[in-house]
């Protein structure tokens, strides 16, 4: 079996999204050369010509010879020691379809995507370990708080790298850090990501409300019964003890709930101004995971008996046309 390098290790980004092109600019920074795999055949096209992504963060700038750019995800990753994952999770089935048997043998296999695989309902570090066979100490769960356009404003961000093994999470920090991405590091890899994951259906429900006319007083409320919410659920679905106010858990959810660029929050705002879940879907141009989260998770709450009213409230509106206004309403009732 291949090893990971002990030199400047070799790394290759799949997806050519907000976050993708965020952490492809960081890399490249770092290691002085990133590998970049994207289906998109003219968006590849440009960045060689033009060594910028024409759909998304436009304004990252890439030196000529930083980035290399791929269609063919296997010659992407060839010879690669870290391959990080940064597509919308209901396109990695896919994406890994496409990659020749073992050809992720031997590398650390990282997750930025903050939502889970639809069909199996897995997270992806469970997916990855369970059907794709990633063995657990090769998998690395890269999560906020950060949001990708605050990176190219290279605005001071962090990151947390959650991975069993320290010296793989070690690694991976070595190619995103820089003077103003700091990470820190973790041995918590599901709890993190199931906290990326439920702070997405938090963000529309808060979208929601600020649709509605809500306003900062009852933000905070809604927000610190999210954080007791995503405590109940951690306690009764992860093990270990997690420490709740921790900047992957707390920070994540606060900054997704409150910021501009949220696309779960923008989801939820359409929602409370009255827009169908298919309009406001078809409007978006990226992918709000906290949709297909919210399914998720609901079913885990039903399953595990943890009391979630905000979930509950969320699901109800997305999945069985509830009206927002009404929902939240009756939600506003149950909080404290």
């Amino acid at each position: 079996m291949k090893t990971l390098s002990d030199t400047v290790p070799k790394v290759a980004v799949i997806g050519g999204g907000s976050f993708g092109t965020a952490v492809v600019k960081m890399v490249s920074e770092n290691t002085g050369v990133c590998r970049w795999w994207m289906h998109n055949e003219e968006s590849a096209a440009h960045i060689r010509e033009y060594h910028h992504n024409p759909r998304y963060l436009s304004s990252v700038a890439f030196d000529e010879g930083s980035v290399d750019i791929y269609t063919d995800i296997n010659a992407a990753i060839e010879g690669c020691d870290i391959v990080i994952f940064a597509v919308p999770s209901a396109f990695v089935k896919e994406v890994l379809l496409n990659m020749n048997a073992g050809a992720l043998d031997g590398k650390l296999v990282c997750s930025t995507i903050k939502g889970i695989i639809p069909d199996e309902n897995m997270i992806v570090g469970e997916y990855l370990r369970e059907v794709v066979g990633v063995p657990e100490n090769h998998i690395v769960v890269i999560t906020g708080p950060c949001h990708a356009e605050e990176i190219a404003l290279e605005r001071l961000s962090f990151l947390t790298v959650a991975a069993i093994d320290a010296s793989a999470s070690k690694k991976v920090a070595s190619v995103l850090q820089s003077h103003y991405v700091r990470c820190t590091l973790s041995t918590d890899i599901y709890g993190t990501e199931y906290a990326a994951v439920m702070k997405n259906i938090y963000a529309i429900a808060a979208g929601m409300c600020h649709g509605l006319g809500y306003g900062d007083n009852f933000q905070a409320v809604l927000i610190s019964n999210a954080a007791r919410e995503m405590r109940r659920f951690m306690k009764s679905t992860c093990e270990g003890r997690i420490n709740i106010k921790k900047s992957a858990y707390l920070g994540d959810l606060l900054v997704t709930c409150y910021s501009q660029f949220s696309r779960n929050r923008m989801l939820g705002n359409m929602l409370g101004k009255g827009y169908t879940i298919k309009s406001a879907k078809a409007e978006m141009t990226m992918v709000a995971e906290g949709y297909y989260a919210a399914a998720l998770v609901a079913k885990i709450r039903k399953k595990q008996e943890v009391r979630m009213p905000i979930v509950k409230a969320v699901y109800e509106v997305l999945y069985e046309g509830k009206s927002a206004k009404k929902t939240m309403a009756k939600l506003a009732q149950k909080l404290t």
